[in-house]
């Protein structure tokens, strides 16, 4: 098989799994054909698939590829292989299937460290009372009023465009369409629809944080997923003719370096200090935003991130009651049962319960590669690399 045979055989079974479970194919931009003989096959057998990714693999050691292409596929096989079981019917330990997919070994936090990261907030918020109550007291009081949710998003996204364009060229035509929605289990997801453009959609009912919006806008955006989407559809694909890449699935290693990268857009395009930045683009708006403030409470709570996957962890590796993760999820994350449990309503998807790994090991991995950069490279440099390279997670930590 030489390797025109292989990526066209990836990209077939990729676009398989579309047909067990919609969705599992977040993007393709590649041709059109083979969506169509996908289209017109019987409906696939997930022990069919699963038999499909193993012979790729056996077969990818001898297959013409330089060695960054072929182990991005022969990780992207991996995790495609071990979904079909699980769609099959096959048990599979929770840890095990996250390693799978997301080339990564998972473990729970440290409760000292959330315990550290409460003493931070207690001094940073003030006042007194359960640490809880100030907590939702202080995001109660910076949601983004409803009315200016839109002209807030267009705003941190036309000044993030600017400066991110600056640093990672795009292409002329690149454009993004937002929406707000409802009835979702996250709160922005980012529809890359090829050619340069995306659709992104924000989720109204989290009623949005000024703190937040930012990285939010980043993230879904600018230096995010819309310009990851775009720097390697002009590079690796169009240039290099890596169409592997014209494939973005769900459950892969692929998401957990999109979601650490996009996690870390707001921190490579603005820096650690993005308070101030963000209070002149809302005072611009006529809108007050402590800048300092959400800064320090930003940086507190980072340390509370593994807290979700603790409750992943409890779901589905050690059977705990809905309501005892419910319970685990209010105390750590100081937030109402309302917001525990629409987390819940994530965790507990088929399709997304192994997600939140990606944003937890994603970020912490990726953070570190960042950080861990020689003096003589810029972070904007390192950060470029996320952009444009098919990079994986062992890859990064073999670095």
């Amino acid at each position: 098989m030489n390797a025109t045979t292989l990526i066209r055989e990836y990209l077939l079974l990729g676009l398989r799994f579309d047909r067990v479970e919609e969705g599992y194919v977040d993007a393709y931009t590649g041709d059109p054909q083979l969506r169509r003989i996908v289209a017109d096959e019987p409906p696939p057998q997930p022990a069919d698939l699963a038999r499909q990714a193993r012979r790729l693999l056996a077969e990818l050691p001898a297959v013409d590829l330089e060695p960054a292409r072929a182990d991005f596929i022969g990780a992207h096989l991996r995790a495609l292989e071990c979904a079909a079981r699980k769609f099959a019917g096959e048990q599979v330990g929770f840890v095990d299937e996250v390693e799978a997919y997301f080339d990564v070994r998972i473990t729970k936090g440290d409760p000292e460290r959330y315990r550290q990261a409460h003493a931070r907030l207690d001094e940073v918020l003030g006042g007194s009372g359960p640490l809880a109550d100030r907590m939702q007291a202080y995001r109660a009081a910076e949601q983004v009023p409803p009315e200016r949710l839109e002209e807030c998003i267009h705003a941190f996204s036309s000044a993030l465009r600017d400066r991110v364009r600056e640093m990672y060229p795009l292409p002329e035509t690149e454009t993004i369409t937002y929406e707000v929605v409802t009835d979702k289990p996250w709160s922005g997801f980012n529809y890359y629809l090829g050619d340069y453009r995306s659709r992104v959609a924000v989720n109204a009912d989290l009623k949005q944080q000024m703190s937040n919006l930012p990285r939010l806008v980043a993230h879904e955006s600018y230096p995010g997923h819309h310009t990851e989407h775009c720097r390697k559809e002009a590079g690796l694909v169009r240039r290099a003719g890596q169409d592997e890449q014209t494939i973005f699935l769900v459950n892969t290693p692929q998401c957990l370096m999109a979601e650490g990268l996009a996690d870390l857009g707001l921190y490579a395009a603005v820096g650690p200090d993005w308070g101030g930045w963000a209070a002149e683009i809302y005072a611009d708006l006529g809108l007050a935003f402590d800048g300092e403030r959400a800064q320090a409470v930003a940086e507190a709570t980072t340390a509370l991130a593994d807290v979700r996957q603790d409750a992943a962890l409890m779901l589905h590796d050690e059977h705990r009651d809905v309501d005892e993760v419910v319970a685990y999820l209010k105390r750590w994350l100081l937030v109402d049962d309302d917001r525990a449990r629409q987390m819940l309503r994530f965790l507990a998807s088929p399709l997304w319960r192994a997600y939140t790994s990606t944003y937890v090991e994603g970020y912490r991995l990726l953070r570190g590669w960042l950080d861990a950069r020689p003096a003589e490279v810029s972070l904007a440099e390192r950060f470029g690399r996320l952009l444009d390279e098919p990079l994986i997670p062992s890859a990064l930590r073999a670095a």
